[in-house]
């Protein structure tokens, strides 16, 4: 079975691999783990530095069956991470070569990758109930990066979680692409469109509107 590399994070940041808080994701993962036996199948670790380091937490809202499921760390081995490490590496919020599988090397430069449900859920599509299950593991993580600035969700149901976590009212943080939020607590929640293959090949997405997000936020991120 593919595992991910060496990971900064604790257990106590990341559900165990045979995690069975949501019912309908540990049966996917069983009829994954018969259908794919050679992939990663199971809840995906978070990926980059859990420190002072990270200004950026970057957040999807779960893994792609034949990406990071596969490959056991986010946005890993689908079209989704070709355009976000592409464009991460542009801004020097990542340095080496993204090869799409998790021993490529790459590293990431002030920032962190994660997910709101860390399992895969069928359709790509995870219940309130699942994204309400999953909330600890994201928040044991915000309160691990104590000079973490902003959060950037990647589509409106990862902007919804995380505002979830945080204690915010919806209503108060309409999701727009590019919206940048102040919240409460003094961090920004910034928003894009999720970088898939679906928004770009239906033009909701450009790669230029991806790179206009990042340009808007390295001036909040500095050191």
């Amino acid at each position: 079975m593919t595992e991910p590399l060496a990971s900064s994070t604790s257990n106590a940041h990341e559900p165990p691999r045979d995690c069975v808080a949501c019912p309908r994701l540990a049966e996917f993962r069983t009829s994954n783990q018969a259908a794919y036996p050679t992939y990663f199948n199971a809840p995906v670790p978070a990926f980059g530095a859990l420190d002072a380091s990270v200004r950026l937490l970057i957040v999807g809202l779960a893994p792609g069956l034949k990406g990071a499921n596969q490959t056991g760390r986010p946005f890993t081995g689908d079209y989704a991470g070709d355009l976000l490490y592409a464009t991460l590496l542009r801004f020097g919020l990542a340095r080496g070569r993204y090869d799409k599988i998790a021993n490529d090397g790459l590293a990431l430069v002030g920032c962190r990758i994660t997910n709101a449900v860390r399992c895969v859920p069928p359709e790509n599509k995870p219940t309130g109930d699942e994204v309400r299950s999953c909330a600890g593991f994201l928040r044991s993580e915000l309160a691990a990066l104590p000079k973490v600035q902003c959060i950037l969700a990647l589509g409106a149901l990862s902007h919804g979680a995380i505002l979830t976590v945080l204690g915010e009212k919806k209503s108060a943080y309409r999701f727009a692409h590019c919206a940048q939020h102040q919240l409460a607590n003094g961090l920004i929640l910034a928003d894009s469109y999720h970088c898939s293959r679906y928004n770009t090949n239906t033009g909701r997405l450009t790669e230029a509107m991806f790179a206009q997000v990042f340009e808007g936020l390295l001036p909040l991120i500095r050191p």
